[in-house]
């Protein structure tokens, strides 16, 4: 990969710069933002009874709250200990002590009728559970018998009707590596992690452009960058830490540019605890945001490039770098044709952006040396998804913005554990350090393991649940499905049809650490719940990957320990010793987690050096600083692909809105506040702006139904900074709307984005029967049309 290391942190000017004020009135009073004191202080209460142990993981463990990596209070960007309320507010899953056994094991009904966060707050899972079908509450189980049933299950049927799926909530590598080989020699290929709902693009399109599958910089490349770009990224709400890192880059004089529909408060200023200067006064961050339409980012790409290539028609290499594109790219022509080809009415409707502004940023890059692009969910969860992040990938490649300093591609991972997953072999299509698809890693693989992998392709997460409602002949309807954490209820398109599909299954594994409203689901035969440790209680500790291609070692963390918890690696090769006991004992191996380490090590190449890991603060970033590094792409001929990419089709229909979701105070489906600290807005408010509501005689606060075919979302009117002709609700409360059976083409995720209408709510429900509803929606398409 790149022959250049990581230095390691920087430090912080010391000298105050008020230009980057927000405002001269101490801690923001008087704004709205986040109160980062008081929530601390909240949060130590709620750690009260468990102090000393929470300390231990907040100094010791590496956080499970993001993927920025931070190690104990410590990171590899910046000098100066690091924390933020997410972390925070995560640390009380690893604090809290076990579910009390009359609450634990209460009537089903009576746990159904709490919400995930109340079920959460009843602590953690002590034992095994069993709940047969026809019971009203869950029985205690032993070890044994829990995983015989599982095993007995799993020994009685097609393996292609047995799937696996993991979250990325606090796993270590050690847990997705075991889970993928467990998966592999029970003879299935249906192993999915959380990825498939965030980043899958990510990975597939960074593969067809540029040959890599991760981030191609540093955190460390932002400051001093000229430019850093936030593309469909709320990272100041998603990964706090990261604002340290903007306030680093604007004292280096880096521009940072928003493209998002909606004008987030928190990238354009924020109050950052850890730098006294900001946390008095506040920085502002943002220098400019582009406001697109949501999945209008083709289009404003494709314009970016129309203006760089009639810049060069004026004067060559005023745009384009054609050393680089000459030396290390291919499709150049192509590309360049493709762009001539689209108009300008069409790239403007598309984008929500005007000519104008589209010139503006393309000249901003034109003129920048260097510019970092960072991206989210906000270009991923679209049908076109990989599309999104290849026309990313054009840009940096026609500007030479990869393989260097201050340069590079990164998807900002919302996990601590989800970089890894993929990179253990723990998806569909790929193998650790390879591709199922390839023959070469499939040859390496089995050499390695010993046995001989499923020869069948394996199905994403989205067509395993669509699989459960397959007829009772269909070799791949799902009769037993192991989760390890996650809850698709509130991840998911259409609850409803998750709610029918995994109330299909015959046997439903939840190998978990706390209930959520999933687990309570009724079952065919029935639900086993299995506990899990944490990432802080694994014995031989574990490895995380962090955006940046950090591999951290968090060590085991002495303090108290849960009933009879058990390590989820452990808990993967005890059902393979189960299912199939002899070709376990020759290959499985997983013994230990330095064992796991070490055969990681040999079946991904890139992470050699993990089995060195050992200690607390053990780190080693693999592919170097670099990936790329001089612009050489490990592609078969070295060089990255200019993509010509075709605007997607996004027609309204009348008198619809575009409509996707946001996340507010929350850790994925894990919601912390019913109000958003950064523009107060509640759980079932929905953003709209006040020029559509204006026609709509719609006023602020009023009640109102956003519908279509797929469902419908009871919410309020919240006016709000947001592109006319789009509006934003919460996710997950807003997942009725979304359809189930899209998925982008390439890498299977799931689509989050529709068409919608939005009324009053007196005038819905005075036509609420189905058929009305039906018809408006028909009318509005016919008018379309």
């Amino acid at each position: 990969m790149g022959k250049t290391k990581h230095t390691g942190p920087i430090t912080l000017p010391s000298k105050p710069d008020p230009k980057l004020w927000v405002s001269k009135v101490p801690f923001g009073l008087g704004k709205v933002k986040p109160q980062h004191i008081r929530e601390t202080a909240k949060i130590a209460w709620q750690n009260r009874d468990n102090l000393p142990y929470a300390y231990r993981i907040l100094t010791q463990g590496v956080c499970d709250g993001c993927a920025l990596g931070v190690s104990g209070l410590y990171d590899q960007t910046l000098a100066g200990p690091h924390l933020c309320t997410t972390r925070l507010n995560v640390l009380r899953l690893n604090t809290m002590p076990a579910i009390r056994e009359e609450l634990l094991h209460a009537d089903i009904d009576e746990l159904s009728r709490m919400s995930s966060t109340e079920l959460r707050q009843l602590g953690r899972i002590p034992y095994p559970l069993i709940r047969r079908q026809g019971e009203r509450k869950f029985s205690r189980a032993t070890w044994d018998e829990a995983m015989d049933t599982i095993a007995a299950k799993a020994r009685a049927i097609d393996p292609k009707g047995m799937a696996f799926y993991l979250t990325a909530r606090g796993i270590t590598n050690e847990s997705y590596y075991a889970a993928a080989k467990v998966a592999r020699l029970l003879g299935t290929n249906n192993i999915d992690n959380a990825s498939r709902i965030c980043h899958s693009p990510s990975k597939t399109a960074l593969k067809r452009s540029v040959g890599v599958g991760a981030s191609t910089c540093n955190y460390k490349d932002w400051i001093g960058t000229d430019v850093l770009v936030f593309w469909g990224s709320v990272a100041a709400n998603n990964q706090p830490v990261s604002t340290k890192y903007m306030y680093a880059a604007k004292r280096k004089g880096t521009k940072i540019i928003v493209i998002n529909p909606y004008y987030e408060p928190s990238m354009e200023q924020y109050w950052i605890p850890s730098i006294p200067e900001s946390a008095l006064f506040g920085t502002k961050l943002a220098d400019d945001v582009y406001q697109v339409n949501i999945g209008g980012d083709i289009a404003f790409m494709n314009g970016v490039m129309k203006v760089w290539f009639e810049m060069e028609e004026a004067a060559p290499g005023s745009a384009i770098d054609h050393a680089f594109v000459q030396a290390h790219t291919n499709g150049y022509e192509q590309l360049r044709d493709h762009v001539a080809q689209q108009d300008w009415t069409t790239l403007e409707q598309s984008s929500g952006l005007s000519r104008e502004r589209m010139r503006e940023f393309a000249q901003l890059l034109a003129r920048a040396a260097s510019a970092v692009f960072v991206w989210s969910m906000g270009l991923t969860q679209h049908r076109f998804g990989t599309d999104n992040i290849s026309q990313v990938a054009n840009l940096a490649l026609l500007r030479g913005f990869l393989g260097r300093e201050h340069c590079g591609l990164m998807p900002i991972r919302g996990h601590s554990g989800v970089q890894g997953s993929g990179e253990m072999g723990a998806d569909p299509f790929s193998l650790p350090g390879g591709d199922i698809s390839n023959a070469a890693d499939r040859s390496r693989i089995e050499q390695l393991w010993g046995f001989a992998l499923p020869s069948w392709q394996g199905d994403i997460v989205g067509v395993t649940l669509e699989n459960a409602l397959l007829p009772e002949e269909q070799e791949r309807k799902l009769r037993l499905f192991y989760t390890s954490g996650g809850n698709f209820l509130e991840t998911m398109p259409d609850p409803a049809f998750v709610r029918e599909a995994l109330t299909a299954v015959d046997v439903r594994v939840h190998q978990d650490i706390i209930l959520n409203t999933s687990t309570l689901l009724d079952a065919r035969e029935a639900v086993v719940v299995l506990p899990a440790m944490t990432r802080y209680e694994q014995p031989g500790g574990g490895t995380s990957t962090s955006t940046e291609r950090m591999v951290y070692f968090s060590p085991e963390i002495a303090g108290p320990r849960i009933g009879e918890a058990r390590a989820e690696w452990a808990i993967y090769a005890d059902l393979a010793r189960r299912v199939k006991p002899e070709d376990a004992a020759r290959h499985l191996g997983c013994g230990s987690a330095a064992a796991i380490r070490e055969e990681i090590a040999l079946a991904a190449p890139s992470y050699n050096g993990i089995q060195h890991l050992r200690e607390r603060g053990d780190v080693f970033q693999y592919g170097g600083a670099w990936l790329c590094e001089d612009g050489v792409c490990p592609t078969p001929d070295g060089r990255g692909a200019l993509l010509p990419i075709e605007l997607p089709q996004l027609r309204k229909p009348e008198g619809h809105f575009a409509v996707t979701t946001r996340r507010g105070k929350q850790f994925n489906s894990m919601i912390y506040s019913d109000i958003d600290p950064f523009n107060e807005a509640d759980r079932y408010d929905v953003l709209i702006h006040p020029g559509d509501a204006a026609p709509l005689a719609l006023s602020e606060g009023e009640a109102i139904v956003v519908y279509n075919r797929f469902g419908s979302m009871h919410g309020r009117v919240k006016f709000a900074e947001i592109k006319t002709g789009n509006i934003e609700v919460h996710w997950p409360e807003g997942n009725s709307l979304i359809p189930k059976g899209v998925y982008e083409p390439h890498a299977g995720i799931p689509e989050y984005n529709t068409a919608v209408i939005v009324e009053k709510a007196e005038t819905y429900h005075a036509h609420k029967d189905t058929r009305y509803v039906e018809k408006r929606i028909e009318e509005l398409e016919i008018e379309a049309g």
